[in-house]
């Protein structure tokens, strides 16, 4: 099989817009997927591009989302004019319901100059009223939209994606990787980019990094209204629920250390069901539409891994992402970039380095 420049192993949000960046800077590149394209954690979430409550994460984790975040509307607009799929941005802003600590959170975001502010809530949502605070520059994408748009942008640039393709080994001599076994043969390139999420501490093997990375399950529920049902993401208490333009909510999500089982439950149904009414009562009339299940690629403090392999120099790593795989991407593949090109990064990347 033909060498390529990259091989890039893990087709969701930040394998592909890796790929997107390489293909535009003259490479060639190669995407393997061991499913379908963006099927796996970046199809399954709800697309919220924040943290659900900042002032709970540590700064790693803030800082890389909120420079994602603030590159988001530019990358869709690209995306929309490049392929003709609208991701569906939308700055809807987050409403967050008690119970809060409102001091806190108001303290957090003003000493960093993040938006928000205390709201008296009346109508919008049909079970609850009162105070709240409302984080108004949050934004959101339709998750499956965006991962169309951006497959067909990699495409469009020439780049090539195998799906079915399950690699099953490294193949190294000394601190190379020379190539990868797969279930569909053996791919070459002169350096590889690792973007597999809760898959890849198994796929690296002996080369393992020394960190907790491992499948986190979140389980999501989604009910279809002739109309919007609410005009801004709403959050209480870890449940969020998230209104699309064509009327579909999404109602999530769970946090389950259950390996890689990605089967959704009942109790996890009636859990959500349940919490969600309590805010819509509608929803206790309303048929489930769709009951799904994904895998985030869980990392201590929600902290990702970026850049080159600790041991093996043509190999990077862009991984751990948690819940914010989405919402860092733009970031998280801009410093992976700039380690692969030796480009000045814009922030401190200590905090992501792989170590041994």
């Amino acid at each position: 099989m033909e060498k390529m420049d990259f091989v890039i192993i893990g087709a969701g949000v930040n394998g592909l817009a890796a790929a997107e960046q390489l293909l535009e800077r003259g490479a060639s590149v190669t995407v393997l997927e061991r499913g379908d394209v963006g099927r796996e954690a970046s199809w399954a979430g709800g697309g919220i591009l924040s943290p659900l409550c900042p002032w709970d994460y540590p700064d790693e984790v803030t800082s890389l989302a909120f420079r994602g975040m603030a590159q988001f509307g530019e990358l869709t607009d690209m995306l929309y004019a490049e392929t003709g799929i609208d991701p569906e941005y939308e700055v809807k802003g987050m409403l967050i319901l008690p119970p809060v600590d409102v001091s806190e959170a108001v303290q957090w975001c003003n000493f960093r100059g993040v938006n928000i502010r205390r709201v008296m809530v009346k109508n919008e949502i049909p079970g609850w009223r009162g105070e709240c605070l409302l984080m108004p520059e949050v934004a959101q994408v339709r998750n499956p939209r965006i991962l169309g748009a951006m497959r067909k942008r990699v495409v469009q640039l020439g780049g090539k994606i195998v799906e079915k393709c399950e690699v099953q080994e490294f193949v190294t001599q000394g601190v190379q990787v020379q190539s990868l076994s797969t279930s569909t043969g053996e791919f070459r390139a002169d350096s590889y980019v690792l973007t597999a999420g809760a898959w890849s501490q198994s796929l690296l093997g002996r080369h393992a990094l020394p960190v907790e990375l491992k499948p986190i399950r979140g389980q999501m529920l989604l009910y279809k209204f002739d109309a919007p049902p609410l005009h801004h993401i709403v959050l209480q208490d870890g449940l969020y629920l998230i209104s699309r333009r064509d009327g579909h909510l999404l109602v999530g999500s769970t946090l389950e250390d259950v390996g890689f089982d990605k089967s959704t439950s009942e109790q996890a149904h009636a859990d959500l069901l349940r919490r969600a009414q309590s805010l819509i009562p509608a929803l206790a009339e309303m048929p489930l539409i769709q009951h799904w299940a994904g895998l985030r690629p869980g990392s201590p403090g929600n902290v990702p891994v970026i850049g080159r392999h600790p041991e093996l120099a043509n190999l990077w790593l862009n991984t751990g992402h948690f819940r914010y795989g989405v919402t860092m991407s733009p970031a998280s593949t801009e410093i992976l970039i700039n380690e692969i090109t030796g480009a000045e990064q814009p922030i401190d990347i200590n905090p992501y380095r792989p170590r041994r």
